[in-house]
């Protein structure tokens, strides 16, 4: 890793990259604060590092958010970089997807997020430096069909941490926006397990290595925004210019057969 800290605390880190970057500093003996709601999954990663301590946590919820990182700041004392890696991604048409399943994708992944901000940033700005890291996704920045509930959390995300980072910008807290495309990750299997989008097929799957690898350059360059792999850069490019033309070829792709 280009820039390793002295201590982590990794939301979603039960599973895919939080998990995988929960794994890379208890590999070099670095605290980590280690919160899922997957109480089985955050056992079995504490029982095979002693330097990961596991939080079971609903992110959802502010109180016990709020209660588990303040037990996580007993333990390393202070928190030099957040992962914020927790999320769920089911897919599907807004009008075939159930309301309570929609509200829920925003509640876990932005709403996850606001709770997690409000528990641990304060800390961080108090102590004057540290590093707040946030997944949001390219699905965040060039939505598609099927997404529509998964890219407005992701969207919501995206824009609460560039305010966030310009209301604290002379903290000494160093904020990352990060926007992959799809990553080989169990997130995935969510996808496919309800409707996955056609047009997810032109853009080759990336390792979590190729996302990890992108965050340590990104924050090692002082980048906000990160875009791990390729083409993901020049996707939010033609979004933004291109907007049309890039809609009527999603279109074009659904449609076939």
């Amino acid at each position: 890793m280009a820039s390793q800290p002295k201590t982590a605390l990794i939301t979603g880190a039960a599973s895919g990259i939080g998990r995988h970057y929960a794994e890379l500093y208890a590999q070099s003996n670095i605290p980590v604060a280690a919160l899922d709601i997957n109480k089985n999954g955050l056992e079995s990663l504490a029982a095979q590092y002693p330097s990961i301590t596991a939080f079971p946590v609903d992110m959802t919820d502010s109180l016990a958010v709020e209660k588990a990182v303040t037990a996580a700041l007993k333990t390393l004392t202070s928190v030099d970089r957040v992962i914020n890696a927790a999320a769920i991604m089911p897919c599907g048409d807004i009008l075939s997807q159930d309301t309570a399943d929609i509200l829920k994708i925003m509640e876990i992944n932005y709403g996850g997020l606001v709770n997690l901000t409000k528990a641990v940033l304060p800390s961080m700005i108090n102590q004057g430096h540290g590093q707040y890291v946030v997944f949001s996704s390219m699905l965040g920045v060039m939505p598609t069909l099927k997404t529509g509930a998964y890219s407005a959390s992701k969207f919501a995300t995206s824009v609460f941490v560039e305010v966030l980072a310009q209301e604290n910008i002379d903290s000494g807290v160093q904020f990352a926006c990060v926007c992959p495309p799809a990553v080989n990750t169990p997130l995935l299997d969510q996808v496919r397990d309800t409707q996955w989008p056609k047009i997810m097929d032109e853009t080759p799957i990336i390792t979590i290595e190729d996302v990890t690898e992108a965050i340590e350059t990104g924050l090692k360059k002082g980048r906000f925004w990160i875009y791990p792999g390729k083409t993901t850069y020049m996707g939010s490019l033609m979004r933004r210019l291109f907007p049309s033309a890039v809609w009527k070829h999603i279109q074009k792709v659904e449609q076939k057969a």
